[in-house]
C-alpha cells in the first residue's frame, strides 16, 4: 500500500511541477519575429563574430531589427547578403569579401632560428619568450594561432613552417588577422592584380640579411625602378600600392633578397621546400 502512495506522490508532484512549468511559459512568453529564424538560416553558421555580434542568431536578430546591415555576415559573402536583403526588403551594396594574406616568406628554409623553442604550440607564448625563437622579431613563428581559428579550414600549416591560406574556403571573416600577434596576415581586396612586398620586417638591412635571405633590406631599388611611382617606404620597409601598381614587374627583377612577388604568384609550399633544395644542390 504505501508503493501505491509513493507512485501517487511522485505523480500529483510531477503534474504540479508540469502545470507550473507550462503557466510560467505562458507569463513569460516573449514573442520573437519569424524572421529572425528564417535569416538565421540563411547565414553559415559558424558562429565566428566577424559580424560584431555574438553569434549567428544574435546577427540575425540585430539584421531584423535594423542594428545590422544585410552584408554584415563576411562569411556568407555576397550571396547570403543578396538573400537577407531579399528576404527583408532591403537593398545591398556589391562588394566582394576580402582575401586574408601572410606578409612573411620567411619559412623554415630560409629564415634562422635563434635558438630551438620546445614549449606550447602557440605564437602568443613563444613570443613571449625570449622575443620569440625566430631571428627575426617580425617573422611569422609558425605555430599555428592563425589555423586554430579558422573556422572555416582556409588554413593550413605547411612543413616549411608557414601557413598557407586556400584562397577559395577563405570567407574574409578577419579572425585570423585579428588573432596574430605579429600583424603578418592583411585583408586585401579580392583579385591577383598588382605585386606585394612579402615581408613585415622593419629591421636595419643588415640585420634583416642576418636573420632571413628573402626580407626586405631597405635599399629602396624598387622605388627608384617603379614608373608608376607605385612605391613608397614605411619606415624600413617597402609598401607597393595596389591601386597604382601596373603589374610590369620591374621591381620583382630589381629586387636584390627576392621579396616582390605577384599577387597570383605568391610562393607556394611546394616552392618553397624546391627552391631550397635547389639552393642545397647549388652549395653542396
Amino acid at each position: 500500500m504505501l508503493f501505491i502512495y509513493a507512485i501517487a506522490a511522485l505523480g500529483l508532484i510531477g503534474l504540479l511541477f508540469g502545470l507550473g512549468l507550462a503557466t510560467a511559459a505562458k507569463v513569460f512568453y516573449v514573442e520573437t519575429d519569424p524572421r529572425v529564424e528564417a535569416v538565421n538560416d540563411l547565414v553559415p553558421g559558424a558562429n565566428c563574430g566577424a559580424c560584431g555580434y555574438p553569434g549567428c542568431m544574435k546577427f540575425s536578430e540585430a539584421v531584423v531589427s535594423g542594428e545590422a546591415e544585410p552584408d554584415a555576415c563576411i562569411p556568407g559573402g555576397e550571396e547570403v547578403a543578396n538573400e537577407i536583403a531579399a528576404l527583408l526588403g532591403k537593398e545591398v551594396s556589391s562588394s566582394a569579401s576580402p582575401i586574408a594574406t601572410l606578409f612573411c616568406i620567411g619559412d623554415n628554409y630560409r629564415a634562422a632560428d635563434s635558438f630551438v623553442y620546445d614549449g606550447v604550440k602557440d605564437c602568443n607564448v613563444a613570443g613571449d619568450f625570449y622575443g620569440g625563437h625566430k631571428a627575426c622579431s617580425y617573422g611569422c613563428l609558425g605555430l599555428g594561432n592563425c589555423v586554430r581559428v579558422c573556422p572555416f579550414e582556409a588554413i593550413i600549416m605547411g612543413s616549411h613552417g608557414l601557413p598557407v591560406i586556400d584562397k577559395e574556403k577563405c570567407t574574409g571573416c578577419e579572425l585570423c588577422a585579428k588573432e596574430c600577434p605579429r600583424d603578418l596576415i592583411q585583408m586585401l581586396p579580392r583579385g591577383e592584380e598588382g605585386h606585394l612586398v612579402l615581408c613585415s620586417s622593419q629591421d636595419r638591412g643588415k640585420t634583416v640579411s642576418r636573420a632571413c635571405e628573402v626580407g626586405c633590406i631597405a635599399c629602396k631599388a624598387c622605388i627608384k625602378v617603379c614608373q608608376q611611382e607605385a612605391i613608397e617606404m614605411d619606415g624600413k620597409l617597402a609598401v607597393i600600392d595596389l591601386e597604382k601598381c601596373t603589374d610590369c614587374g620591374d621591381c620583382v627583377e630589381k629586387c636584390p633578397p627576392g621579396t616582390i612577388y605577384q599577387r597570383s604568384a605568391i610562393p607556394s609550399e611546394q616552392e618553397a621546400i624546391a627552391a631550397a633544395a635547389e639552393k642545397e644542390k647549388e652549395t653542396a
